[in-house]
């Protein structure tokens, strides 16, 4: 194992069944991550309106301020427990820790379908993205060690985070199912107090989250643990990890960088991908299509009595509910299979082309022309165009972060690779990253973008400013990451792929993985 897959006398390797099965459950949690990580976007409209009230409606500053906390201060939580997990990752071992992530965020989920008030569920939001910032640190650790064949593990890097975008089309599909059969399936219980609607399709889209759970508790007695780790553990040449370390001359680039332009991917995911579902409602298509639901329900009669009256009014407020949270869930399949293609596309670039800076260009280039157009004319003309542009942003922007799948384990030695990744993508992208949320909600608000109104004419402006605003940011981050990308260290040669155009999965005979913090120190000095 610590040698990796066996060569079988062809010059191609072969994936031992241990292999495999660890392959399998980094596939379940790179999967079930974005899948818990969507569903916020899906849910908080519906969600915000029946915990918070009237006096959270969509484009209000109250309505903007709850997105805001949804959104960040879960990833604050993230990032901070994110950034111990990584030092647990180094010190207590990959399998411990990648086990104790995946289960923390698939009970927290399913726990958050029961809450009764926006802070209970700020609370299990935030043990949610606990458990999926730890879970992608020591996932992308456990595997670069698997594989030290670097070409080989690059593909397995590649092709495994490619289906997190799996998971995006996972949920949008269990959204799309909650709403269409919550009424048939068993009420939601009151266990954290009384609950206003049991048959909510959104409770029903956060408890799907159990999932991952259930095979992880079947297979995790046979995982192993990272074999490059535990050897070093074993024969106690281990260094213990040290933050502090990140920033000395060896990484300090390295380290500041990565950081940056981490951040800028989640700037663009969180500051304009994430808005969509909340931009649809003001699509001319999704409210003509509300409108002639709710024209086929039974009139109301003037000479009913108020408690029916009040009962056709919700009904009417359900139906367009539905509508429009079924357009919202077609539109994020859409930009989920545009991340897919663009998380494929970068497992092969990865191994075609030698140079990172190169390949992290090839999706912010477009992106800096895409990301405005899509907001500000396709967002504000036709759901037909938004799916055009909601594919090629998830393309973009989803595909870098595969990237960063890829390029850290290279930059870093064993004993500095989880927090090493862990700072990147936890201090960058979790904590700093993700407050594009809520930059985008309250610029949205602040009549910057556009008219903001007054009551229904502020619902009516919403999704339009939102839009604005989306662009405003996505433009923004692109710019920033890619101007960051001219600093970006490349890996030392020994520690990536032999790109002499075969695609077999072998590298030359002269490329041993990387396992000393040496080669970094090198790389990082003449980078």
């Amino acid at each position: 194992m610590s040698q990796g897959s066996p060569d079988l006398g062809d010059g191609k390797f072969r994936l031992t069944r241990v292999q495999w099965m660890i392959c399998f459950i980094a596939v379940i949690g790179f999967a079930f991550d974005i899948y818990e990580l969507l569903m916020l976007p899906l849910i908080v409209r519906p969600a915000l309106v029946e915990l918070v009230g009237t006096q959270a409606v969509p484009g209000s500053p109250e309505f903007a301020t709850w997105v805001g906390r949804l959104f960040y201060i879960p990833a604050v939580a993230g990032g901070v427990f994110g950034l111990l997990g990584g030092w647990l990752t180094d010190t207590l071992g990959r399998r411990r820790v990648l086990t104790f992530s995946i289960l923390l965020y698939a009970f927290a989920a399913f726990a958050a379908g029961f809450s009764t008030n926006p802070w209970q569920l700020l609370f299990f939001r935030c043990l949610v993205f606990v458990g999926v910032c730890v879970e992608f640190v020591a996932a992308v650790a456990w595997l670069a060690e698997l594989f030290p064949n670097p070409a080989q593990r690059e593909k397995v890097l590649g092709y495994t985070q490619a289906f997190s975008s799996i998971g995006g089309l996972m949920i949008a599909v269990a959204n799309g199912l909650a709403v269409a059969y919550a009424d048939s399936l068993p009420a939601i219980g009151n266990w954290l107090g009384d609950v206003a609607d049991s048959h909510a399709p959104w409770r029903y889209t956060l408890m799907s989250g159990l999932i991952p759970a259930i095979p992880l508790i079947v297979i995790r007695p046979f995982l192993p643990e990272s074999p490059e780790w535990a050897e070093k553990k074993a024969a106690g040449t281990l260094q213990r990890p040290n933050p502090l370390e990140l920033f000395s001359p060896e990484y300090r680039r390295t380290t500041i960088v990565a950081t940056i332009m981490f951040a800028m991917c989640y700037g663009a995911a969180f500051g304009a991908l994430q808005s969509i579902p909340r931009i649809v409602p003001g699509l001319a298509e999704v409210k003509a299509e509300a409108k002639e639901a709710i024209g086929k329900l039974p009139k109301p009669d003037e000479a009913a009595p108020a408690a029916m009256a009040l009962s056709q009014l919700q009904a009417a407020k359900k139906t367009r509910g539905k509508i429009i949270q079924s357009n919202a869930a077609n539109v994020t399949k859409v930009q989920e299979v545009g991340g897919l293609v663009g998380r494929v596309l970068l497992a092969y670039l990865i191994v075609v082309i030698a140079g990172r800076r190169t390949v992290i260009r090839l999706f912010q280039i477009p992106g800096l022309i895409i990301m405005p157009l899509t907001f500000v004319w396709a967002a504000n003309t036709s759901i037909n165009y938004l799916y055009v542009g909601a594919f090629i942003c998830g393309l973009l922007t989803v595909g870098q972060f595969s990237f960063w799948g890829n390029y850290l384990p290279t930059v870093y030695p064993v004993h500095l690779r989880g927090t090493g990744e862990s700072f990147a993508a936890n201090i960058g992208g979790r904590l700093i990253g993700t407050c594009f949320a809520w930059v985008t909600a309250t610029l949205s608000t602040t009549g910057l973008v556009g008219e903001v109104g007054t009551g229904a004419e502020r619902i009516q402006n919403a999704p339009r400013n939102l839009a604005y605003a989306s662009a405003i940011i996505g433009f923004g981050v692109y710019l920033v990451g890619f101007i960051a990308s001219f600093w970006l260290p490349e890996p030392p040669p020994e520690a990536i792929a032999a790109h002499s155009g075969d695609d077999d999965g072998a590298a030359d005979d002269g490329d041993p993985p990387i396992e000393t913090a040496e080669a970094g120190a090198v790389a990082s000095d003449e980078a």
